[in-house]
């Protein structure tokens, strides 16, 4: 029998909207940094390099869902920042160093606050432009 929370998760994302996902992966990254960054503090190799490990999958899997011909300057400053992080979450792993991935918390916060603040100036551009389309087609 599959566990209760896995299973709520799993319809979590897959009821999810595009949008939704990206903050859950950026929630993901950041969360399972912090945990890094615990064990680290606790001398626990393993644990920091697991959870480094799954933060770096998030964010490699951001970075090669990239769209350049769409997203064109946005998607290269992105691509740079998610190397940037791959680059302090390597340092962290390698050297132990609890500055890089505050660095990467710091970064991923960030990009999940402004993806959310574009995603809620979004709505209401949208929400604005249907209450046009009903105002045009009532008058």
């Amino acid at each position: 029998m599959a566990n209760p929370y896995t299973q709520y998760q799993t319809m979590q994302v897959g009821s999810a909207s595009p949008e939704k996902i990206l903050i859950m992966l950026y929630e993901g990254a950041i969360n399972f940094t912090r945990i890094a960054a615990d064990r680290m503090r606790n001398n626990d190799i393993a644990g920091k390099g697991k959870y480094i490990g799954k933060a770096l999958a998030i964010v490699t899997e951001l970075m090669n869902t990239l769209n350049h011909d769409v997203g064109g300057e946005i998607a290269i400053n992105l691509e740079r920042l998610y190397m940037y992080l791959i680059s302090e979450f390597t340092e962290a792993n390698l050297n132990n160093s609890a500055a890089s991935l505050e660095n990467a918390i710091n970064v991923l916060t960030i990009l999940k606050d402004g993806w959310n603040d574009a995603i809620l100036q979004a709505r209401k551009e949208r929400a604005a432009g249907q209450a046009d389309t009903y105002l045009l087609a009532a008058g």
